[in-house]
C-alpha cells in the first residue's frame, strides 16, 4: 500500500511543482533525463544478474514483446486509415504497448498474488519491458519523431542508449553466473529506487488535463487499448489458443492490464511525440487500471 500511496503522492506534487516559480520549465526534461541515464541502468545492473534464464520466460517475456507489437500493428493501421500524424502515432504506440510492470505492477502483484509473484513481474519487467523500451521503443521513437535517422545512426541510438548498454553488460554478468559486491548492489538497488517518484513528479510537472483538449479522444481510445483490449488478447492467446493455464500464466496476464509505463511516456516526450498526450495516459492510466486490474483479477478467479 505505501508504494501505491508513494505513486500517487510523487504524481500530485509534480502536478503543484507546475505552480512553484522556483522551478525552471526545462525541470521536466532534467528529470526525465536522470531516469534515463540513470535510474533505469542502474535497476538493469541490480536485477538481470539474479534472474534465471530458462523456457519458463517465455510467457511472461511474451507480454512486453508480442504486446508491444500488438499496439504497433493496431495504432499503425489506424493511422494510414484517418491519416494520423507520426508523433501522434508514434506516442500511441509506445505509451500504450509499454505496461507498467514494475512501479505498480510489483505491490499490485504482491496484493493479488503474494511475494511469490513479484519473481514473476521482475521477468516481465526487466527481459521484457526493459528491453523492449531500449530497443523496439527508441526505434519507434526515432522514427516518428521529427528526426530522420538513418540506419546507422538508428543503431548507434540504440546501442548507446545508457539503459540498453547497462543490459548488455548484465547479461554478460547473468551468463557469467557473476554479481556485483553487495555494496555495490546496495548501490544499484537505491538508484533503482529512484525511478518512480522521480518519473512520477516528471509526468505531473507535464500534466495538464483540458477539459476541451482534443486529447481526449485518443486518451480513451489509448487507454482502451491498454488496459482492455491487450489483457483480452493475452488471454485468448495464453488461455484459450494455447490452453495454458497456472500461477505464472495469470501474473503475466494481470501484468498485461497494467496502466501505461512512466519511462514509456517520458522516451515519447523525449522524442517531442505529443508530451501532453503521453502525461495524460500516465496521469489518468494509473488511477484507473486500479478498477480494471480489480475486474481481471475475478475475471482469471
Amino acid at each position: 500500500m505505501d508504494n501505491i500511496i508513494l505513486l500517487f503522492l510523487c504524481l500530485i506534487l509534480g502536478v503543484i511543482f507546475q505552480r512553484v516559480k522556483h522551478f525552471p520549465k526545462n525541470t521536466p526534461v532534467a528529470l526525465n533525463q536522470f531516469v534515463l541515464y540513470v535510474s533505469i541502468p542502474a535497476m538493469a545492473l541490480y536485477y538481470i544478474p539474479k534472474i534465471k534464464i530458462d523456457t519458463s520466460l517465455l510467457y511472461p517475456m511474451g507480454i512486453a514483446w508480442l504486446g508491444f507489437l500488438l499496439s504497433f500493428l493496431f495504432f499503425f493501421t489506424l493511422s494510414r486509415l484517418f491519416n494520423w500524424s507520426k508523433r501522434l502515432t508514434g506516442c500511441l504506440i509506445i505509451v500504450s504497448g509499454l505496461g507498467n510492470t514494475s512501479f505498480v505492477g510489483f505491490p499490485v502483484l504482491e496484493a493479488m498474488f503474494g511475494k511469490e509473484a513479484i519473481k514473476i513481474g521482475i521477468i516481465v519487467d526487466q527481459p521484457g519491458s526493459f528491453v523492449v523500451l531500449s530497443t523496439l521503443g527508441v526505434l519507434v521513437a526515432m522514427l516518428f519523431s521529427k528526426e530522420q535517422p538513418s540506419v546507422v545512426q538508428m543503431v548507434k541510438k540504440i546501442a548507446f542508449f545508457p539503459p540498453f548498454i547497462t543490459f548488455v553488460i548484465a547479461l554478460i554478468l547473468n551468463f557469467l553466473q557473476v554479481d556485483f559486491s553487495i555494496e555495490w548492489q546496495s548501490v544499484f538497488q537505491r538508484l533503482a529506487a529512484t525511478v518512480s517518484p522521480i518519473a512520477l513528479v516528471a509526468v505531473g510537472l507535464q500534466l495538464k488535463i483540458e477539459k476541451r483538449s482534443k486529447h481526449w479522444g485518443f486518451l480513451t481510445l489509448g487507454l482502451v487499448f491498454k488496459l482492455i483490449i491487450t489483457p483480452l488478447f493475452f488471454y485468448l492467446f495464453y488461455k484459450v489458443a494455447l490452453r495454458a493455464s497456472g500461477f505464472v500464466i495469470d501474473v503475466s496476464i494481470i501484468e498485461s492490464a497494467m496502466a501505461p509505463m512512466i519511462t514509456g511516456a517520458i522516451l515519447a516526450s523525449t522524442y517531442g511525440l505529443k508530451p501532453k498526450l503521453s502525461s495524460m495516459m500516465v496521469g489518468v492510466g494509473i488511477p484507473l487500471s486500479f478498477i480494471t486490474l480489480v475486474l481481471w483479477y475475478f475475471i482469471l478467479k
